[in-house]
């Protein structure tokens, strides 16, 4: 498994582009593993605040570089797909995860981001209010009610699919099972499941006594005790519940969410008591240090404070933004640090041959989490900080997913130290030349799809989570069968069931395994669209990239077509995929490489012959469903970001220059050459006022 250290003088205002990609890159592919831990197995490697802060520092770097949004990218994924014996439920409203702040400026920022989307002049920023509730280390659920009757519960899981949980949820005493009064004949309620220190104890000293294993932490065991396969197990296990947020509802409940937890208390459900209104980033600050000053009293664990636009109108222009809402963020705790000797540094290949050193570590305990593996990002940072084989170094479990390296513990420095790292020239895999471009931070070899390491990175990234999503098939199973010479390139996964009889022939495997690892590629045949470009493992492009072209292309004909003919420069296709917002030149660039290679064609061809890729989910109808617009000067009545958050969410395709397939322009304040360019080409063009018209009558 890979790891990596954030650079903590490299502000994110101060990555180059390849230190950007190159820290994107391994941040996800260890929140894959993370996902995996946290959510199907109940035993996370790392806490809940040094998995959340991460995500902060990946979307900082996502909206500097959106272009970089790739591989395996977790910004627009919720936990993971739920595994096991329990059946699965479908959440209304997906249930997604939060962006984080760590200190008043930055919540300050998250309140001006607020307010350039919103427009919001300096008296209406006055008004805006925040609800302030202490974010429980627990376990979330969603509960869905009908007619005021409970009728299922169900866990996160990956955020559109979840666990069912109804009968051992039923078991909680606090919990209403049935709501007095007028109730939406729909709605979804989530919460909260914990454990309390003092029944976190009591559970683990029962456990000694009947030689079980005992549980790490109160969320483990928390999450354990739900998803029981006997409910009864789980009524024996002091389980409780805080409320604290809406997912679907039939007809509105509140205007605002702190009036929505007033009438949840009115329907019977625990709120926390220590929730409070706020109204600006010094009133945060002051809340925030006063829960950080209860937390060690509290009986149950909390790892920060969540913040909530209280305005549900604003909450609702405002939307979400990949996999976080816009209008709430949560304030973590501060991080924890350790030393430990640096045993050696190794050398990982990824699939698009980055060479990333990787520091082994003495095993260290940081707040209930043993870590022995850091990333050290590349060689300038090994360079910058003179991190040296033997050296004792200062981790800390802050912004990463694991801690960061911040540097060299100073009774280092004051003995005989080794030599300096000398970082490897040739690829350690295949032994071909590395190459690290002037101006850039990252070694690369040069070996493509000859490097063996290359093809595999490649072969487990299509079937991750995030792609193709085939259950069974994750590293280990792919790399067994690919060192076995089952599989060689993608299509071959599709083919596997021609090598039966040498699979069952490996350790570990029987017939109903391969039975049920088959029909798991099987039901992958049929595969969307933005997973089959996803799957691809094309540099810089990641699930948002991938889903901005799925949905501008809508075909996978359409979109291969179109790139055969975008790697002519100069083509009316290249200028149109370059202009298509959150694409731009640099993605273009790849893509068009990527098409210029005859064997990509060939695993393109290969891979889609045994698939049926399904077009683009857009609306199909309404006044904006598959036109190309372009938004050109300024907008007086809503921000540019909120006009095309809208036009997408309408079905429409979103781009920056005006080209023969633009459908209409809508024109702010100094249109510029956008409007005279359309003026030339005939195209309609729209007045803000006409825009604000349009989607009205759409709803």
């Amino acid at each position: 498994m890979k790891n990596r250290s954030e650079s903590e003088a490299l502000a994110v205002e101060q990555l180059s582009e390849t230190q950007a990609q190159s820290e994107l890159k391994h941040l996800a592919k260890l929140l894959r593993q993370y996902d995996k831990s946290y959510y199907q197995q109940d035993n996370p490697d790392v806490d809940d605040a040094t998995y959340d802060k991460v995500r902060q520092r990946f979307n900082a770097i996502e909206k500097r570089f959106p272009h970089l949004i790739q591989d395996d990218s977790p910004s627009q994924q919720v936990g993971a797909v739920p595994e096991g014996q329990l059946g699965k439920s479908q959440h209304l409203v997906p249930m997604l995860s939060l962006d984080n702040v760590f200190n008043q400026e930055e919540f300050q920022d998250f309140v001006n981001r607020i307010q350039r989307f919103l427009n919001l002049d300096a008296e209406n920023i006055k008004n805006l209010s925040f609800v302030a509730e202490p974010k429980i280390d627990g376990l979330s659920i969603n509960l869905t009610y009908k007619k005021g009757i409970l009728t299922q519960g169900s866990t996160r899981g990956n955020g559109i699919i979840g666990e069912d949980v109804t009968e051992n949820i039923k078991t909680i005493s606090t919990l209403p099972q049935k709501l007095p009064g007028k109730v939406p004949d729909v709605m979804e309620i989530r919460g909260e499941v914990y454990l309390s220190k003092q029944g976190f104890f009591e559970l683990n000293e029962s456990q000694l006594k009947n030689n079980k294993r005992q549980f790490a932490n109160p969320r483990n065991a928390a999450a354990g005790s739900l998803r029981q396969l006997d409910p009864e197990i789980t009524r024996n296990r002091p389980l409780s519940l805080f409320v604290y947020a809406q997912g679907f509802s039939s007809e509105p409940i509140a205007e605002t969410h702190h009036d929505f937890l007033k009438q949840l208390k009115k329907w019977g459900f625990l709120v926390n008591p220590l929730l409070k209104e706020v109204k600006n980033a010094a009133e945060a600050e002051a809340f925030q240090q006063e829960m950080a000053l209860k937390r060690s009293g509290l009986d149950y664990d909390i790892d920060g404070v969540v913040y909530k636009v209280n305005s549900i109108a604003l909450q609702e222009r405002l939307g979400f933004v990949g996999r976080s809402p816009r209008w709430a963020t949560a304030w973590k705790f501060p991080a924890e640090r350790a030393i430990t000797r640096l045993k050696q540094i190794d050398i990982n290949v990824g699939r698009t041959g980055a060479l990333t050193p990787v520091a082994i570590l003495e095993p260290v305990n940081i707040g209930g989490v043993i870590v022995t593996r850091a990333t050290l990002h590349n060689e300038d940072e090994i360079i910058r900080k003179d991190i040296r084989v033997d050296d004792y170094v200062i981790l800390q479990r802050a912004g990463d997913v694991i801690p960061q390296i911040l540097g060299v513990d100073p009774s280092s420095l004051k003995k005989k130290r080794s030599e300096p790292f000398h970082f490897p020239d040739h690829c350690p895999v295949c032994g071909s030349k590395a190459e690290k471009p002037t101006n850039e931070a990252v070694w690369r070899c040069t070996g493509g799809l000859t490097c063996q390491a290359q093809i595999e990175e490649r072969l487990i990234h299509l079937c991750s989570r995030d792609a193709f999503d085939i259950e069974g098939m994750g590293e280990k199973t792919v790399s067994e069968f690919y060192h076995n010479g089952f599989i060689h390139q993608p299509a071959d996964i599709f083919r596997l069931a021609q090598h039966q009889n040498a699979i069952l022939h490996l350790e570990g495997w029987a017939e109903l395994s391969l039975k049920n690892l088959l029909d798991a590629i099987d039901k992958r045949r049929v595969i969307p669209l933005e997973r089959f470009i996803y799957g691809l493992g094309i540099r810089r492009i990641g699930l948002v990239t991938a889903k901005i072209l799925a949905r501008h292309y809508s075909s996978y004909l359409n979109w291969k077509q179109q790139m055969l003919t975008a790697r002519i420069i100069g083509s009316e296709e290249r200028l149109t995929l370059g202009s298509i917002e959150g694409i731009g030149p640099a993605i273009a660039e790849e893509i068009a490489a990527f098409f210029d290679e005859s064997h990509n064609l060939k695993t393109l061809d290969d891979l889609s012959a045994e698939l049926t890729i399904q077009d683009a989910e857009n609306p199909k109808s309404g006044p904006l469903a598959g036109k190309t617009i372009v938004f050109t000067g300024a907008l007086t009545t809503m921000t540019r970001p909120e006009a095309k958050d809208i036009a997408e969410r309408m079905g429409a395709k979103v781009t920056g220059t005006v080209s023969k397939k633009t459908d209409f322009v809508v024109v702010g304040a100094d249109g510029g050459s956008n409007a005279r360019k359309a003026n030339s080409l005939g195209i309609k063009q729209l007045s803000e006022e006409e825009w604000r018209n349009l989607i009205s009558s759409s709803n």
